[in-house]
């Protein structure tokens, strides 16, 4: 019987202590021991997981603009990517330096962007020597990275593998933009060749195109880039090849085809008669663009045909009545028109094992980079933010009047956007200048008439090893022809020197790679 009781006893004790500790669980008095209420609702919480932290990634990349970009868009995008993000903006005009310093230190951030082709070819040697991430093996895990086109992957491969991702473009942006006012007054319409285009330099140099009373134009603003100023799209249409070509049955050199040497001709006498700018080799694009828009040549040649926005807009500034047209179908001496096309990418990005430790990070950098190619992401790089910065009308970007907010908040961004319009979803530009209009109508015409390069993606160890040095060589004597310093019989010289010191080795091996 007592042992009953007792058993009683202790289970209501029991029972009032736990409707003791209900009812401390609905009041405060925990919060003066700070010992927690084991009340249900505590442990609902405990089962839901914590909000995951923010990816913290750096990211390295050329600025082309004048200054580097406020926050605007970066806090938009880490906001809908759940990241931290650090960008390291470095001028363009001197991003390789900078470039090769890092990678001599290593000290490249997780996120490396390149700043060409060329730049590509100089890290391929590391790249070979496993100290960048190789990324096909992750592609397929990614929805939208998986889109990326497999014919532009394949020419950013390196020993069949890829190991970056691309910023895409159009195959053949290059082409002429030109004052179009200055041809209309002194009766000059689009050069339909090669002759029509050095009589349009002349005479926007003779003829007071400006009509001020005085001799201070010139027909040609050009820059010391041999790719991706005047000369190779000059060339393009002179029949040159696109890097390489086929000669005798074997691929070879552009420099060693005779288009080459007329080039050359062509600029020397472009200079020398002073229709264009005379230290072109040490013209900046900065420098070459400002020249333009300060109304002092009449034509801008290679780079981008779609740069027709940002020239005028400068340019109206200061004459308000001036006209841009675009043009690019130059015929060459033989009647043909060629136009040289890029593998379909201006850029790459690449993942260095120094600052990204283990595929545990690699695949957070990934999942970021596949974030970034959906349609939301994409447009907030290129056009930045709807309502601000543009607006959608017909189903395409309608960039907005303030131009300079523009240039300064999102041209820094655009040119780090992975893949095309076609693979991420980004609206298409809609234009209401007339030549910028005319530009998008040029691209589609130029493929058709477009060489491709046709050693893209193949490979040579020694052009790896040596191809930028080598490139030097030829590159300054194009420059020394063109100013008169030397003759063809030099020029050639040059040429056999880059071959004695490599050249020869990069022609076998590229032609047995594409044997193969």
């Amino acid at each position: 019987m007592k042992k009953r009781s007792f058993t009683i006893l202790l289970t209501a004790l029991l029972t009032f202590s736990v409707m003791l500790a209900g009812c401390s669980g609905g009041n405060n008095s925990n919060k003066a021991t700070g010992d927690p209420a084991p009340t249900q609702t505590a442990k609902a919480e405990d089962k839901t997981p914590a909000a995951e932290e923010p990816t913290a990634i750096t990211i390295m990349l050329p600025l082309n603009t004048s200054e580097t970009p406020p926050d605007t868009i970066k806090k938009e995008i880490e906001k809908l990517t759940n990241t931290k993000l650090t960008y390291q903006f470095f001028p363009a005009d001197s991003y390789e330096e900078k470039l090769n310093t890092a990678f001599a230190t290593g000290s490249l951030p997780q996120v490396t962007y390149l700043k060409n082709q060329s730049t590509f070819v100089q890290m391929k040697e590391a790249i070979k020597d496993g100290q960048f991430w190789e990324i096909g093996p992750y592609l397929s895990e990614y929805p939208n990275l998986n889109k990326l086109k497999p014919e532009i992957l394949n020419n950013t491969k390196v020993e069949g593998k890829p190991y970056s991702l691309y910023i895409g473009r159009p195959l053949a942006r290059q082409g002429m933009i030109y004052r179009k006012d200055w041809a209309d007054k002194l009766g000059l319409k689009a050069p339909a060749n090669v002759d029509e285009l050095f009589a349009m330099a002349k005479a926007f140099t003779e003829q007071d195109p400006d009509g001020n009373g005085q001799k201070d134009t010139t027909g040609i603003a050009d820059r010391n880039e041999l790719v991706y100023g005047a000369f190779k799209t000059v060339s393009s249409w002179f029949g040159t090849p696109n890097t390489w070509g086929t000669k005798d049955g074997q691929l070879q050199p552009e420099f060693t085809f005779p288009q080459y040497i007329d080039t050359m001709d062509f600029f020397k006498e472009l200079r020398s008669g002073g229709y264009m700018n005379q230290d072109f080799a040490a013209t900046s694009k900065t420098d070459a663009v400002n020249m333009f828009t300060s109304g002092k040549a009449g034509m801008y040649i290679g780079g981008s045909m779609q740069d027709i926005d940002s020239l005028n807009k400068d340019l109206i500034k200061n004459f308000p009545d001036a006209v841009l047209d675009t043009h690019s179908m130059v015929a060459g001496p033989d009647g043909k028109f060629a136009q040289w096309m890029i593998p379909g990418y201006n850029n790459l990005v690449l993942f260095p094992k120094s600052a990204v430790k283990d595929e545990a990070e690699l695949k957070k950098i990934l999942a970021f980079f596949d974030k970034m190619m959906t349609p939301e992401l994409a447009n907030m790089m290129f056009w930045g933010i709807e309502g601000t910065h543009y607006t959608v009308v017909e189903g395409k970007a309608k960039v907005g009047d303030n131009k300079e907010l523009i240039e300064r908040e999102v041209k820094p961004f655009k040119d780090s956007v992975i893949g095309e319009s076609e693979t991420n979803g980004m609206y298409e530009s809609y234009n209401t200048l007339p030549g910028r209009i005319h530009a998008e109508e040029l691209l589609k015409e130029n493929v058709k008439v477009g060489v491709p390069d046709p050693t893209a993606a193949l490979d040579s160890a020694t052009y790896t090893e040596k191809g930028v040095e080598l490139q030097q060589l030829i590159t300054d004597a194009t420059y020394k022809y063109m100013y008169g310093q030397i003759d063809k019989a030099a020029f050639e010289k040059a040429v056999e020197d880059w071959k004695s010191r490599g050249g020869s080795k990069i022609i076998e091996e590229y032609n047995a790679a594409a044997a193969k």
